[in-house]
């Protein structure tokens, strides 16, 4: 089945997803929302946000494969079918990402 994730906080974190589904959801939405370097004992996690400040289309194709590379990385039970990017008036860049859970 394919969802789509965004970066976009839903309100925190559930400890107890009902749902393997929901389990993969949050955690991908938690890789993409976190600053790589942020992080004390794991820095490699998350996405380089230092591409934020290049040309639009070098971003978007450097944080695909940054977005992708993470997700197979940290959680490797979804896969990337898609990115799309939502760009805000102010020059904000959103990235909204399809993944793909099998079923067991």
């Amino acid at each position: 089945m394919t969802y789509d994730v965004l970066t976009i906080n839903t309100g925190g974190i559930n400890f107890a997803p009902a749902t393997e589904a929901e389990e993969i959801l949050q955690n991908v939405r938690t890789i993409i929302s976190t600053p790589k370097f942020s992080v004390p004992l794991d820095r490699e996690f998350g996405i380089d946000c230092s591409v934020l400040d290049r040309p639009m289309p070098v971003a978007q194709a450097q944080l695909a494969s940054d977005i992708i590379t993470a997700i197979k990385d940290y959680e490797p039970r979804a896969y990337v079918s898609g990115i799309t990017y939502e760009a805000t008036i102010d020059g904000n860049l959103r990235p909204k990402v399809q993944v793909t859970i099998e079923d067991d």
